[in-house]
C-alpha cells in the first residue's frame, strides 16, 4: 500500500483524512499523468455513491482535473462497476468513483479506473502519489483548461441494459433486494423490472447518512427477517457502491461470497464455461472451499484480499471466475470488476436452470467453523502497521497456530482501507476458534 492509496483507492473520513484539498490535488495529479500518456486532451468520467460528502469531493476532484486540462463528464450516482464498464464503453481516458464502498457514511474514497475499465496499477498510483507530494501537477490556463458536462441518464440506462443482457431464463419466485441505501437504489429497480421477475426493493431511500446503516451486505439481520416471512424465494444485499452481493435463502440462511462462488463454479463447469476448471478465492476464504473443489473436480486458488488481487490471480491462472467471501464476485468474461447486480442476475440464472431452492444450492458446501473479529485502532494506520510488525504479535500467532495441531489455521491481517486489524481463526469448533481469536485480540490491545 502507498501513502494515499490502499487496497481499493484513497480512503478516509471525509473532511478530515480525505478533504477537498486532497481530492483537488488527486484530480490534477491524475490529469497530469493522463496528459503524459494520452496524447490528446484527457476525458474523465466521474460517478459517486449516496454519501453526503460526495458533492464536496466530486466538485473538488473535478476542479483539479480541469485545472490540469482534462474534460470531465459527471454521471451522478452510479455503482462502482458501472464506471468500470462505462470507462471502456465510452472511450474515456479514466473513470473515477467517489465511494467508500461498505464503510460507514462519514468515510469516503476515490477509486480510479484506467481506460480499459480495470483498476489502476500500483505503478500508476505511485506516480499520482509522487505528483501530489511534489506539487508538480500541470497548471493550465486559458483555453487549455478543462470543462465539465453532465450525463446521468443515458449511460445509466446503458449500464443496466448490459447487466440485464446476462439473464438466462426466468426465476419464478419473488425476489427481495436490499440496496443498502446506496448506489443501487435506482439501478436495481430498473434492472429487476427488465428481468420480468416479481420483486420488492428495501433500503432504497438514501439521505446522505444512512448508507450501509443497519442494512446491506455488511448487516444482513433485517434482510434475514424479511426472508423469514416466507414471501420470497431469495434475497440479495448489495453494499454502498454495489460491487458486492450476498444472498439470503428462503428461510433466512446466509449465503456468503464463498458459497456463491462454489455455486457458480459448479454451474459453469457443468456448462463447460469454467476456464481451467478452476476458481480464485482469497486467503480468508473458508477452508471448505478446497474440500468442495476437490469433491467436484476443479481447483481452488487463493489470492491476497482485495478484488484487484483476485483479478490478478485470475489472469495468472487463466480463470474466469473469482471472488471474496465478502461478496465481490468477478466474472471476467462479463465484467472488469466485482459487480453485485451482475452477481444477483447470475445467481437467479442458476436458480432458474436448477429448479432448486436457494438453500438446496448450497446444502452440500462444507464450511468449517470460522470467526473473524476485528480491532479498531485509535492511532490510525501508522499504529496499525507498527502493531502488525511487532514481534510479540507474530510470536503469539505462531504459538496459537501450533496449539491447533494442524486442525485449523490463523491469519492476522490489516485492513487495506481503515486502521483496523482483523483476526481470522478456523478450528474444530467455533468455541475453540473464539478462544484463540480472543487471545490474539487481547495481544493487539496490549500493544
Amino acid at each position: 500500500m502507498g501513502k494515499y492509496f490502499g487496497t481499493d483507492g484513497i480512503r478516509g473520513i471525509a473532511g478530515k483524512d480525505l478533504d477537498a484539498e486532497l481530492a483537488c490535488k488527486t484530480g490534477s495529479a491524475a490529469a497530469t499523468v493522463l496528459n503524459d500518456s494520452v496524447g490528446e486532451r484527457p476525458r474523465v468520467i466521474i460517478a459517486r455513491d449516496t454519501r453526503v460528502s460526495g458533492d464536496m469531493l466530486v466538485t473538488a476532484l473535478s476542479a483539479g482535473l480541469c485545472s490540469a486540462g482534462a474534460n470531465v463528464t459527471l454521471l451522478g450516482v452510479l455503482p462502482t462497476p458501472a464506471v468500470a464498464y462505462l470507462t471502456a464503453k465510452t472511450g474515456a481516458s479514466m473513470g473515477i468513483v467517489i465511494s467508500a464502498s461498505h464503510n460507514p457514511f462519514e468515510h469516503n474514497g476515490i477509486k480510479l479506473f484506467s481506460k480499459d475499465g480495470f483498476k489502476l496499477s500500483d505503478t500508476l498510483e505511485g506516480r499520482i502519489e509522487h505528483i501530489i507530494d511534489s506539487n508538480s501537477a500541470i497548471k493550465m490556463t486559458g483555453g487549455n483548461l478543462g470543462v465539465i458536462t453532465e450525463d446521468n441518464t443515458y449511460w445509466k440506462n446503458e449500464y443496466v441494459q448490459s447487466i440485464a443482457a446476462a439473464a438466462r431464463g426466468r426465476y419464478g419466485n419473488r425476489v427481495a433486494i436490499d440496496c443498502a441505501n446506496g448506489a443501487a437504489s435506482e439501478t436495481a429497480r430498473m434492472l429487476l423490472s427488465q428481468l420480468g421477475v416479481e420483486f420488492e426493493i428495501f433500503f432504497d431511500e438514501p439521505d446522505g447518512v444512512n448508507i450501509n446503516a443497519g442494512c446491506g451486505s455488511t448487516d444482513l439481520r433485517r434482510l434475514r427477517e424479511i426472508m423469514k416471512t416466507g414471501k420470497f424465494g431469495v434475497g440479495f444485499a448489495f453494499d454502498g457502491d454495489a460491487d458486492r452481493c450476498l444472498a439470503v435463502d428462503e428461510s433466512g440462511g446466509v449465503i456468503d461470497g464463498d458459497m456463491m462462488l462454489a455455486v457458480f463454479a459448479r454451474y459453469m463447469r457443468a456448462g463447460g464455461s469454467l476456464k481451467g476448471d478452476a476458481m480464485v478465492g482469497t486467503v480468508v476464504s473458508n477452508s471448505g472451499m478446497e474440500v468442495f473443489s476437490r469433491n467436484n473436480g476443479f481447483t481452488f486458488h487463493r489470492a491476497a484480499v482485495g478484488d484487484k488481487n483476485v483479478l490478478e490471480m485470475m489472469r495468472v491462472q487463466g480463470c474466469n471466475l473469482g471472488g471474496e467471501s465478502s461478496g465481490h464476485i468477478i466474472f471476467s468474461d462479463d465484467a472488469r470488476t466485482g459487480d453485485g447486480q451482475l452477481t444477483a442476475v447470475k445467481f437467479l440464472n442458476v436458480l432458474a436452470a436448477s429448479c432448486s431452492k436457494a438453500s438446496e444450492l448450497v446444502s452440500d458446501i462444507p464450511k468449517f467453523p470460522q470467526v473473524m473479529p476485528s480491532y479498531t485502532l485509535t492511532g490510525g494506520v501508522t499504529q496499525r502497521d507498527a502493531i502488525m510488525a511487532h514481534p510479540k504479535l507474530s510470536s503469539e500467532v505462531a504459538r496459537q497456530q501450533d496449539l491447533l495441531a494442524g486442525e485449523g489455521r490463523i491469519l492476522v491481517r490489516p485492513s487495506g482501507t481503515e486502521p483496523i486489524i482483523r483476526v481470522l481463526v478456523e478450528a474444530k469448533t467455533e468455541e475453540l476458534a473464539l478462544e484463540k481469536a480472543e487471545i490474539l485480540i487481547n495481544v493487539i490491545k496490549s500493544l
